[in-house]
């Protein structure tokens, strides 16, 4: 029987736990990143209710438990559902017993500076009511290819106003660094930083098509990276070798389920075939542990998983019993599957529809 410390995810999306239900592909197949977003995941986002987005969260949550991962630090966006989505985020991660980061991707895609300013404001509203003990919230912002330097100022100031971080993904793919210096800046790192949107403790997802300087440079200003090779892997948009030049890059699954040996596996297989710093790439998995406490602002050390003869047996969170002899104590996993089949099919209509 061995004990270790928990999984942490250090940089998810909720709102795909429903994808591995027949989602289905689109009827003309993406050639680039952003036909990806647009054909695939700004459909999907597009077409959540309270209900899909619940089951989704909950159904991605009670799995993660299970995979030994207590610990979620999710981004997210649902622009027909903005207001009271992350209190439907939460509730789904509290009901299980997970611990979680919940913040919305504040994006003009849809519906311009509103749309934007509605996001930021359930980040702001989020923070200032929530009292569920183990999760927290933060500011995001979707990307910066999709906002205007006026939503980024506002978001940096509003992370100032409520003392929490910036979530964002950030040079992702090329298609993020073209669209900043487009706008005159050296890249969407140099953009955030000069509009002041990340604050010391930020999480910058991705970091693909960054420089080592830069990677250095953001470490030094005390920004957490996360590393997501599975996602990076399936999009295509590259393998995020630069981060090599800190060590505080921690291991994230970009919406894939929070199996982290599994993503740590696809890390060390495309290290390897990229011939990057295996030591370094090693690392990542456990990075996320102090990445976590340093936003969650407690130790983790009673976050524990019990295996046996390499069964998952037992998981704790903060010395308080979610999973006993392998199975969820707050939730009934067959009922939750269920639920989640149910509203996977809803929501493969409605995304057909848009």
């Amino acid at each position: 029987m061995t004990v270790m410390l928990a999984d942490v995810c250090a940089h998810t999306h909720l709102y795909s736990g429903l994808a591995p239900l027949g989602m289905p592909a689109p009827e003309v197949a993406p050639e680039s990143f952003v036909q990806i977003l647009e054909r695939v995941w700004w459909r999907l986002d597009r077409a959540l209710d309270e209900a899909s987005l619940y089951a989704s969260a909950k159904y991605y949550a009670a799995q993660s438990l299970l995979y030994g991962t207590t610990t979620l630090i999710d981004h997210h966006e649902s622009p027909n559902l903005i207001e009271g989505s992350l209190d439907v985020l939460a509730d789904a991660c509290a009901e299980v017993g997970v611990r979680a980061l919940v913040c919305y991707g504040a994006t003009e895609r849809n519906g311009g500076r509103d749309e934007a300013r509605r996001g930021l404001e359930e980040c702001r509203r989020f923070v200032l009511s929530n009292r569920r003990p183990n999760i927290i919230g933060a500011v995001a912002l979707h990307a910066s290819f999709t906002v205007s330097d006026d939503t980024i100022r506002e978001a940096g100031r509003l992370c100032a106003d409520l003392g929490v971080p910036m979530h964002v993904h950030l040079a992702e793919d090329g298609a993020d660094v073209v669209d900043a210096q487009r706008r005159g800046y050296a890249g969407p790192l140099e953009r955030l930083l000069a509009l002041e949107a990340l604050p010391p403790g930020s999480i910058v997802a991705h970091g693909v098509h960054l420089s080592a300087d830069q990677v250095a440079r953001a470490a030094d200003a005390g920004l957490w990276f996360v590393h997501n090779p599975r996602s990076n892997e399936g999009n295509r948009v590259g393998y995020a070798g630069t981060l090599r030049a800190t060590d505080r890059a921690a291991l994230g699954t970009d919406g894939w389920n929070a199996d982290m040996a599994a993503e740590e596996a696809a890390l060390l297989r495309l290290a390897a075939a990229h011939g990057d710093d295996m030591a370094a790439a090693r690392q990542r998995r456990a990075t996320s542990v102090p990445m976590a406490e340093a936003l969650f602002g407690a130790s983790l050390a009673d976050d524990r998983v019990t295996r046996e003869d390499g069964v998952l047996r037992r998981v704790t969170v903060g010395g308080v019993e979610v999973v006993r002899d392998g199975r969820l104590i707050r939730a009934d996993l067959d009922a939750l599957d269920a639920l989640a089949r149910r509203e996977a099919a809803r929501l493969w209509e409605r995304m057909a529809a848009l």
